[in-house]
């Protein structure tokens, strides 16, 4: 799976574009302030129709514009391929085009163009709060078990209803265990499909970090969001009258959570800036390796400032592990010989030169 196509109207600064990048390795390098990292943003706005560095729509719509527009033609292998487009529209509205029929909701798109980010914030998947953690998780769950999504939904609109009544009262009983038992049922569907997620990305991390990194006693381990020990009926009855005074509830899958530990502390609190981002950088790379297992194609990562609190055997290290996933790579660097080098003779490499939002081919080896 790869882009093949991309066009990007409208979003920051960058001026409007029409890329072909390469299948495999795309390198994008310029002065801060350039506009690098807005075509990083414009693919993101591609696969999940939002941006990954504003929650606010305004910054990434141009200035003195009504909306941006991101359009690709991607690639599925054995000949297929697939149209996408997005616009976003100052207003807040948007609209989803998959194969020239409008789509409502942003999980197609996902489905259709997997993404991976590495950014200098990614280390707050690791500092960060736990939703952080689990949205993690359950990307990944959700590109390689496809009644993931259909579990998710019936335990949002359960916890909707309990929360509501927690908060109001406004359920009789018999709805009120209905709605309950609802919500056990499917916080087990989800449980089930994140612990078998886990078992199976464990290994890939643990080899991946190897690669990366040397860290003895590093461990990744996976708390469901209620007492292991027991069932979540049980947990919900006991915990009932402290729900009440907050309003929500406090136990079920939407508490769960990724611990990475070293020496029996929050990794967070003893590895360096480095190393925590080539933690983040094994764990995404190894949820590459299983969606790739699971899936016709591999997800298309973005690497925002690659070379950024990196050494050269650890920026060489992590190059030989993005280009042995054999899949779509676009890097954003200022200093594009740093990354010259590290990438295997047969695979593709194209580079780009960003400069005031104007993005021209560069020769791979131009002296």
């Amino acid at each position: 799976m790869s882009l093949s196509r991309l066009t990007v109207t409208a979003v920051r600064n960058l001026h409007a574009v029409t890329l072909s990048p390469s299948p495999r390795i795309n390198i994008l390098f310029g002065a801060n302030g350039s506009g690098k990292t807005s075509v990083l943003e414009a693919i993101h706005l591609l696969g999940l129709a939002r941006s990954f560095r504003s929650v606010r729509l305004q910054p990434v719509i141009q200035h003195e514009t009504s909306a941006c527009t991101v359009f690709g033609q991607v690639e599925l292998g054995g000949g297929a391929r697939s149209q996408l487009g997005v616009t976003r529209e100052r207003q807040g509205d948007f609209q989803i085009r998959i194969d020239g029929r409008n789509v409502r909701s942003a999980a197609e798109l996902a489905e259709t163009l997997p993404l991976q980010l590495i950014n200098p914030d990614s280390f707050r998947l690791l500092e960060g709060a736990p939703k952080l953690r689990r949205q993690f998780l359950d990307w990944g769950v959700f590109h390689v078990e496809p009644r993931f999504l259909s579990a998710w939904v019936r335990l949002q609109k359960a916890l909707r209803q309990r929360n509501s009544w927690l908060r109001h009262g406004t359920l009789d009983g018999a709805s009120q265990a209905a709605w309950d038992r609802e919500l056990c049922l499917a916080s087990d569907e989800i449980d089930a499909y994140r612990r078998e997620y886990i078992q199976a990305l464990k290994p890939v991390f643990e080899q991946t970090l190897r690669e990366l990194l040397e860290l003895e006693g590093l461990t990744l381990s996976y708390y469901r969001g209620w007492d292991k020990e027991k069932p979540l009926s049980d947990v919900l009855a006991a915990s009932l009258l402290r729900d009440q005074q907050l309003g929500h509830t406090q136990a079920g899958p939407q508490r769960a959570d990724l611990r990475l530990r070293l020496a029996h502390h929050n990794a967070a609190e003893i590895l360096s800036r480095g190393q925590q981002k080539l933690v983040v950088c094994a764990l995404r790379i190894a949820q590459g390796h299983l969606v790739s297992q699971a899936k016709r194609g591999q997800c298309i990562y973005l690497v925002d400032d690659l070379p950024s609190e990196l050494d050269e055997h650890h920026r060489r290290a992590l190059c030989r592990l993005l280009d042995e996933l054999n899949c779509q790579v676009f890097i954003t660097c200022v200093d594009h010989d740093l990354l010259k080098e590290g990438w295997r003779d047969e695979t593709p490499v194209s580079m780009f030169h960003v400069e005031h939002g104007r993005i021209t081919p560069h020769p791979v080896h131009q002296e």
